[in-house]
């Protein structure tokens, strides 16, 4: 019978292969996530006080308006040949700027154009001396450029993307907090969307430093990344969530809040970090191997896997933990009252 009684014990708790304390250690995981964030929430109100734009972050001509210069060329230009041209304009005093091939079908009406090189910058006038140092590298480098096409993005529709990236990051996040409230509680929803802005806060932080320090710009494609790292970081808490309210159904009456929070971490821990670790590397060929004007893209994803990567596993649960024990204090202190 004891023998019995042992397995049917036994069998009340899920096996533990390693112990994982996020309850226990909640404190220390505060503190490593005021570490991250702290020094980009510093970077990002200095920025704001010194930037002519008052943004958190060194915004690029998305934002701020600028111009571009089209050249057309009857040579065929290779996307490799661009990294040359980019450093070229950038030692004669033209920085931050955007250059893209477009290849097209030579015909007469184009003048037997067989590329466009299109460099975007910030507000240029078309014949100032910015204008022809620009002009005079591009036929340097390629035969026969000419430019074909001036054109400027003025700062009101540049005002207009900025309000509509920040409703589309709004509209994602109520979306969430509905989605989650329905299909968790509110208190998880609450949680998951502080872990976002944790996410969040953290990778913008970390591009407000560089744009301090090494003249960063964010762009279109920020804000891109920003919201795949939300999508990718919900999912991997839902994760998390889903693992802990199966828990709850099963040995709820067995184990306390903290104990299911630790175990429902240790099972999907291997999980979330193999495939974190898969997508980094992914990234990671991307960063190394990849364009350059995709560079500052690929580095917002890989630095938001791995914060979000965290804050689902520690961030978030010890959230929810914290919330539910604070939510059942009065009634433990009733019962030792009684």
């Amino acid at each position: 019978m004891d023998n019995i009684d042992k397995n049917l014990n036994n069998e009340q708790k899920p096996k533990k292969k390693f112990e994982i304390h996020v309850v226990k250690y909640r404190v220390l995981w505060m503190c490593l996530s005021a570490i991250l964030l702290l020094p980009g929430i510093f970077s990002m109100i200095y920025s704001m006080i010194h930037y002519p734009t008052h943004t958190p972050v060194k915004v690029g001509i998305d934002y701020t308006g600028g111009t571009i210069l089209q050249y057309g060329t009857t040579d065929k230009v290779e996307s490799s040949q661009i990294a040359k041209t980019r450093e070229e304009l950038t030692n004669a005093g033209i920085t931050n700027t955007y250059l893209q091939v477009l290849n097209v079908e030579p015909t007469e009406q184009n003048g037997n154009i067989n590329s466009i090189v299109s460099v975007r910058t910030k507000f240029i006038d078309e014949g100032s001396d910015t204008a022809q140092n620009i002009t005079n590298v591009v036929k340097n480098d390629y035969k026969d450029a000419q430019l074909i096409q001036a054109s400027s993005v003025g700062p009101t529709l540049s005002n207009e993307l900025f309000k509509m990236s920040f409703i589309a990051l709004l509209v994602a996040i109520i979306g969430m907090i509905i989605y989650i409230s329905f299909t968790f509680e509110l208190k998880y929803a609450i949680s998951a969307i502080l872990g976002l802005c944790h996410d969040v806060l953290f990778v913008t932080g970390v591009f407000s430093i560089l744009g301090l320090l090494y003249n960063v710009e964010v762009d279109g494609l920020f804000l891109t990344a920003i919201l795949t790292v939300i999508g990718y970081s919900v999912n991997d808490t839902i994760v998390t969530y889903d693992r802990i309210r199966e828990n709850m159904r099963y040995y709820g009456r067995k184990m306390t809040y903290g104990e299911i929070v630790d175990a429902s971490v240790e099972q999907v821990m291997a999980r979330s970090i193999n495939t974190s670790f898969t997508t980094v590397l992914v990234l990671g060929a991307l960063y190394f191997f990849g364009g350059v004007t995709t560079r500052d893209f690929v580095l917002a994803m890989m630095l938001g896997v791995l914060v979000g990567t965290y804050s689902s596993i520690f961030f978030c649960s010890m959230l929810v933990d914290f919330w539910t024990e604070k939510a059942n204090a009065p009634r433990k202190m009733a019962i030792e009252e009684a």
